[in-house]
């Protein structure tokens, strides 16, 4: 039941063995932290354009509100001047019928 375990491997190439995956794998944590890195710095990126689109939106609701406010007022103008051009063309035909007929 209790037999010696033999190992076939000399030690020293076992640590070997070891020590070259520990580095393998030290590198890749060191290329996964440099790609976060990078897209740590996209994200910034992106986020500082996602703001001025924000504030360009904004800048154009504004706008588009400021026009919607001009559009109520230039249609009362409109149907002002149209009402004024009427009543100056009532006013020179009454005057024309009065003036012909005496």
């Amino acid at each position: 039941m209790n037999e010696p375990v033999t190992v076939k491997y000399d030690l020293a190439d076992i640590l070997t063995r070891i020590e070259d995956k520990l580095d393998k794998q030290s590198e890749e944590i060191g290329d996964i932290k440099v790609k976060l890195t990078a897209f740590e710095t996209e994200l910034k990126g992106m986020d500082k354009r996602l703001e001025r689109v924000e504030k360009t939106q904004d800048t154009l609701v504004k706008e588009v509100s400021d026009l919607k406010g001009f559009r109520s007022l230039i249609l009362p103008l409109i149907v002002g001047g149209i009402s004024a051009v009427i009543g100056g063309i009532i006013t020179v035909v009454g005057r024309l019928v009065i003036t012909q007929n005496p």
